[in-house]
């Protein structure tokens, strides 16, 4: 058996008490107030109000769902297409409960409950629509200063970034622009070294006497002598093999090429 709701039973028994309700809301519904004890008012009522909702909803399984407790298909008609449409606007407390005299012989309660189908005000509709605006308007401020209040932060930390940023590019470039003039220098320099080195190689290996060639590796003025350090010979001009050396130094005359140690080529020490 299920637990019963709280209050005093209805009838003998639970099928009684479901039975006795029925036929109240049936009378409800098609007289659309009825005099009652206050017990089966008070427990008639939540009963109605979710047959209300169930005909404001409209559809066959709301329908049928009525059907199981309102059992005149006439009542049930009237329920979906006359007091359905009349409580369209309102969202609860579909009944009245209006306290009357007590009953004659034995003194019980009596109430009066009734449907509510006055038309929902338009003052009232309009206060409650004023109300629901300013909390939407109070919402969307909250969440616009929040906003607001966030993007200081983030544009304080973007602007921190971009100098950390600024700071480093210029750092590189600033490093990137040394680095070429350092090597820059450096290459000068090493040139420099390997001229200055070549020349005084060439400078210490020149013999007593002894000129080095031009660029070109013709003979300076006045030098008509071929000088070769590997063989130790010195060519004149008009001699076997003069044309064919190239010369690594010249001397004026052979007595200077002697003098530096050389030796003429095609003489019998040669050999």
């Amino acid at each position: 058996m299920p637990t019963p709701t709280k209050g005093p039973r209805l009838g003998g028994g639970p099928a009684h008490e479901r039975l006795m309700l029925a036929g109240l809301a049936t009378s409800l519904f098609e007289h659309d107030r009825i005099t009652t004890t206050e017990a089966k008012g008070k427990r008639l009522r939540p009963l109605a109000e979710r047959m209300v909702t169930f005909a404001k909803r409209g559809d066959l399984a709301a329908r049928r769902r009525v059907l199981t407790v309102v059992r005149d298909k006439g009542v049930v008609h009237r329920l979906f297409t006359e007091i359905a449409p009349d409580m369209a606007e309102r969202e609860g407390g579909y009944t009245r409960l209006t306290k009357i005299a007590p009953r004659k012989g034995d003194n019980a309660p009596m109430v009066i409950i009734e449907l509510v189908r006055e038309r929902v005000s338009a003052k009232k509709a309009t206060v409650k629509e004023a109300e629901a605006a300013t909390k939407r308007a109070a919402a969307d401020k909250a969440a616009k200063s929040k906003k607001d209040d966030a993007k200081p932060v983030v544009a304080e930390e973007a602007a921190v970034e971009t100098d950390e940023l600024t700071l480093d590019d210029s750092a590189d470039a600033t490093d990137s622009a040394d680095a070429p003039a350092t090597e820059a220098a450096g290459l000068v320099g090493d040139a420099d070294g390997a001229d200055a080195a070549e020349g005084a190689a060439a400078a210490a290996e020149l013999p007593a006497g002894a000129v080095a060639p031009l660029e070109d590796g013709s003979a300076p003025e006045g030098y008509t002598v071929k000088g070769n350090a590997d063989s130790g010979l010195y060519h004149e001009e008009g001699g076997r093999w003069y044309d064919a050396t190239v010369a690594e130094f010249w001397f004026k005359t052979a007595e200077d090429a002697e003098a530096a140690g050389f030796k003429k080529a095609g003489s019998k020490s040669e050999d």
